[in-house]
This record gives C-alpha cells, structure tokens and sequence, in this order.
C-alpha cells in the first residue's frame, strides 16, 4: 500500500507516536510545543520511524473529550511544521470528522480512527474524499463478548463495511486490533497472540501495544519502564506478519523489528 509517497510492503514498519496534549497516559505534556514535537519528531525519524501518528486528545482510560476546536488547534500547527521541515508520511489520530478534515487540509496522508468509523460515519467521508488512507481500530463501550476473537473480526468487518460504503480506496485500509481498548486483561493477551486471525478479512494490520496497560499488569512496571515489554509485542507483529506497529520507542522497536525479520529471512 502506499501512504504518501511511501510505499508499505512486505516488511513490518514504525508509526511512532507524537502526542500533542497536556494528558496522555505515556508521556502528557512532554511535546505539546511544537519546538518539542519537532525535536521529537526528528528524533523519532533519526531512529528509524516510518510514519508519525499525531494526536491531539487523550483516548487515554477515563478520558475527558475535548471539542474540535482545540483539538484542531493543537494539531494543525504541528502538522505543518512537520509537512515543512520533513519528508515522512503523516497520521492524525482522531475518530472526530471535523478534526480529520482539518487534519486533511494541512497534508496528512492516514485518518487513525480508534472507532473505526463507528463513532461518527463522516470520518469515512473525510478520508474518502481527500483520497487518505485510514486505520481501523477495533473498540467496543463495554468488554462484553459471546466468542472474542470471532466478535472482533466480525466488529472490524462492519468498520470496513463503512468505509466501502463512503467510498475510501480499499488498497488504502489498515485493521488494528484494538489492544487496550474495550478489553479485559486476558482479552488483550488473547488478541496479540492470535492477531493473525484478522487475516481472513484482507487487509494489513497494525498493532498497538505500547507501553499499554497489558504490559503493565503483565511485568508490574510504571509507564516509563514498558519498552521491553513493547519489544515482546513487535517481535510478535513481525513473526505474525503485522504490516505496522504504533510505538512511543522507536529506536528500541525498529532494531528488535530488524533483528527478527532477518532471522526469518525478510532482507
């Protein structure tokens, strides 16, 4: 598939994440300036990062919304920095379409909707229009399930459905599995492990597991002590053929990631 001028094929790549808000979980307010965000945004690509995921509202648990306006006003500056001073594709994080279509304007190349176009549809309309590709992430309100795995796959196809119906390019969509979101503790060690299942819909998958809260009730470490743990989940995404991983540690993920795809015989 190709994200801007970029092609993705065959390998496992980065996204690594640039959260321009006040609060997230991992590291809130550490580059909500956008001399930070470029600096780390450098820094990220420097190591080996081949997308960058902006985002500008905490989705965080216990989150508290914010309206379009400022989320816009955070993310939209930062975008054209970066548009200015890099040649990488872009991501917005966001599941809002007002948001995604300031987001488009200023030159993202990936709508990263962690509703999968469920919480509002014209997100669909949004990346169709601007011809962007998206990633798709599985969420419910409540971990309630009959069958786990076979309910997310079915979830992710009506988030799929959605944006066939809007028109976005299918050679264009991207399936995350949604680890951390709508989820017990053994939901999220089921679906990392058994993430290929998403394979039976078509598309390219992206994991997302950094320095999340898996990991954390997995090793009992703080926030800023999860890379390893992130590591497992890469060097797993790579053996299970995932096309991307979203990290916060880039340098630490890509070599794990190199690492793994030589010894299968990747490069």
């Amino acid at each position: 598939m190709i994200i801007g001028n970029k092609e993705f094929k065959n390998r496992t790549y980065v996204m690594g994440i640039l959260n321009v808000t006040p609060d997230s979980f991992s590291d809130g307010g550490t580059h909500n300036t956008i001399d930070t965000a470029l600096k780390h945004t450098e820094k990220m690509i420097n190591e080996g990062a081949d997308i960058i995921d902006i985002g500008g509202e905490s989705t965080r648990p216990g989150y508290k919304m914010i309206s379009d306006n400022e989320e816009i006003t955070r993310i939209v500056p930062v975008i054209e920095k970066i548009k200015a001073n890099f040649d990488i594709p872009l991501s917005i994080d966001t599941y809002k379409s007002g948001v995604a279509e300031a987001a488009a304007k200023a030159g993202v190349h990936l709508i990263n909707d962690i509703w999968g176009f469920k919480y509002d549809e014209k997100t669909a309309e949004i990346t169709a229009k601007y011809n962007l590709a998206c990633c798709l992430m599985h969420n419910r309100n409540e971990a309630v399930y009959s069958n786990f795995l076979e309910d997310v796959v079915t979830d992710l196809s009506e988030s799929i459905a959605i944006a066939e119906k809007h028109g976005v390019d299918k050679n264009k969509i991207i399936i995350d599995p949604g680890v951390g979101f709508g989820k017990t503790y053994e939901n999220n060690l089921e679906i990392i492990n058994r993430i290929e299942i998403l394979d039976k819909l078509g598309y390219p998958v992206l994991l997302g597991a950094s320095r999340k809260s898996v990991i954390a009730l997995t090793l009992d470490l703080p926030v800023n002590e999860r890379v390893e743990g992130t590591i497992a989940t890469s060097v797993i995404a790579v053996m299970k053929n995932s096309l991307f991983v979203r990290v916060h540690d880039v340098k630490e993920n890509k070599r794990a990631i190199l690492m793994t795809e030589k010894i299968l015989g990747r490069w």
